[in-house]
Formats: C-alpha cells, structure tokens, sequence
C-alpha cells in the first residue's frame, strides 16, 4: 500500500491552520557541553572544561515545540515550577512566540528536568557521558491540576485537536484527560503518548495513541521480538482495551505499525537511515505530525505515513530536536521527484 505524495503535500500545507491544544508534562532537557582537559589527580574521571549550557524543550514541551516548528497554531497546557527550568522553558517559548499563558507557575514545585553532560575533544562532536535527572518529590498539587482542566476544557472546544502527553508527573493524568474530554464533548479528536500509564487511559475518550514498541510492552509484561503475531495481537487488543479508533506503534530500525479499528494492520517501513544520530524525543515528534496531520483531514494511514517521515528527519539531528514543515515539504517533493511513492 502507499499514500499519495501530493495529498500528503496538500495536508502539510494547512498545518498552518490546525489549532492544537497541548496538555502534557513540561520536561526541561537541559545540555551541558564541555571539552575534555585532562584525568583528574583526584579520582581516575575526566575533568571537562565547561564550554556552554543549553536549555531546551522536552517532554510534552518538545511535543508543543513540535507543533510550533510545524506551523500550528499550538497552545500549551501544562505546570512547571517557581524554578530556573520552569523559567527557561517559559522564556524559551516567548522567544519562539509560542503563547504560554496557561502554563501554571506552581510555587514549591520542581520542574522535572534532565541534565545531560557531553564531553568531547576540541572541534569533535561531545559524546554524553552523564544524566542528572531532577523530579518533583510531591504530586502535582490538586489546586493545580482544576486549573489545568479548566483551562484545557475552555480552550479544547476551540481546537481541532487535544495532544496529550503524559511523562506521569501529573499534567496529563487520565482523570485530568477524562475531565476535560466531559467539558469539551464528544467529538474531540484526542491523541495520547502515554510513557508509563497507556493501560490507564481506558474510558478516557482517546481517538489514537502512539506508543512505541518498549511501552506495549511493558503494558502487557512481554516481549514481541520479532513475533509480527504477537505485535499484532498486542496492537488488536491494545485498540480494543482502550476504545481507540487507531494505535500507531513505532519500532526503531523496524518502522512503524499502524492498527486501526476493524481494519488489517499495516506495516510502515523505516523512513532514512537505520543508523540514527539520536532518537531522545523522537516520539514527540512522531505524535506531533500525527496529530496535525488527523487535524487537517488525514487519514490514519496517511498520517501515519507522515509522522514516519518526519521520525527518519529528526533522529538524524542531534539532542531533542524538532522537524519544521519546510522539511517535510522538502522530502515529501524529493520523493515525488524521485519517482517513488510515499513507503512503496
């Protein structure tokens, strides 16, 4: 089976016009390079001279950051803390003009934050040798989550889409999910990418999820290997258990699997390279275009299609990264150039 190039070039082009509402957890990744001085006399480990720090989106944050590079009309709904990371990520989407008014600044809360530490030598590309995680030690607090689900619920009836991403520190909860699907009706297109809770959003008016193969996994205690049955029974079960109208599972190297409600699986290979540069926050990414794509028309398949596309871009580009719709426009006109239709 293929999808046609110039209808998936055609549902590219209104991104624009797409209005997606992002209720996730915010995550700051942030990315200290240095390069390498010398052994220390201290303790047999590298002394690192400090070369620069950067703060960028992650999490349900690089899902909206996604959003924006892709052109949609992205608001974010979501809590970060009174803290350093919880500023820098507002700050950062100010500068990109991404509206962060309903992001909720919780006094006394951490901002879930992941410290990677690249070393290299000089003009070599730094290679991570340690992650400091930081997390919040409480739950987030009940007073933020109603506002959370106020705000979601107010603006989800404007919008074309809810993403949801859940990283499981609270955000994006199933009964924060389950209370604004109520508010918002029943015709809300809804997308989950849920890290650790996919079995939990039974009942909670999801469209689609986007897991990749490790989560269901996880979900059902097993390995799939390289069972195609036992994927498929997994995927069919998945898309019964949780009332979805389609499961998107993402396999590395392997592609993609697309299960849909009453329809045969289909099998997406790998777009690009099988030797990706870095794969952190790929699946941000794939749920973004996913989204935006079920937003302006798309069939699953199709949208399928074109988050694959986009997942072989940004694993070829280092750290959390985004994909912007002039990339996918570009590969989507080579491959029309080429003769070759979207994954033959």
């Amino acid at each position: 089976m293929s999808a046609d190039l110039s209808r998936l070039t055609n549902i590219v082009e209104v991104f624009p016009l797409q209005r997606v509402v992002l209720l996730g957890d915010f995550v700051a990744d942030r990315y200290v390079s240095g390069e390498i001085s010398r052994v220390s006399r201290e303790a047999p480990v590298l002394i690192i001279r400090h070369r620069e720090t950067q703060l960028v989106p992650g999490g349900g944050a690089n899902a909206a950051n996604n959003l924006a590079t892709l052109g949609a009309r992205v608001t974010p709904v979501s809590a970060v803390g009174d803290d350093e990371s919880g500023r820098g990520l507002t700050d950062y989407f100010n500068r990109a003009g991404v509206d962060v008014r309903n992001v909720s600044r919780v006094r006394g809360w951490t901002t879930p934050t992941k410290s990677r530490n690249l070393a290299g030598w000089t003009h070599k590309a730094g290679q991570q040798v340690l992650r400091v995680d930081r997390e919040p030690h409480s739950s987030l607090p009940e007073a933020a989550q109603r506002i959370l689900i106020e705000r979601a619920s107010r603006l989800a009836k404007k919008a074309g889409a809810l993403l949801v991403s859940d990283y499981g520190f609270g955000a994006a909860s199933p009964e924060l999910v389950r209370a604004v699907k109520r508010a918002a009706g029943a015709n809300l297109l809804i997308t989950l990418d849920s890290r650790y809770s996919l079995g939990d959003f039974r009942d909670s008016g999801i469209t689609a999820a986007t897991p990749n193969e490790a989560e269901l996994e996880s979900l059902y205690h097993t390995r799939i290997g390289n069972d195609p049955q036992k994927l498929d029974d997994l995927g069919r079960r998945t898309v019964r258990a949780l009332g979805l109208q389609a499961l998107l599972v993402t396999r590395g190297k392997d592609g993609m699997v697309l299960f849909e409600r009453g329809k045969p699986s289909k099998s997406i290979p790998i777009f690009g390279s099988t030797e990706g540069t870095d794969v952190t926050g790929a699946g941000d990414t794939v749920i973004a275009v996913f989204t935006l794509a079920l937003a302006a028309g798309a069939t699953y398949y199709e949208a399928a299609v074109l988050a694959n596309y986009a997942g072989g871009i940004v694993v070829m580009k280092r750290g959390t990264a985004t994909v912007s719709r002039a990339e996918l426009l570009e590969v989507l006109r080579k491959e029309a150039t080429g003769g070759t239709k979207a994954n033959d």
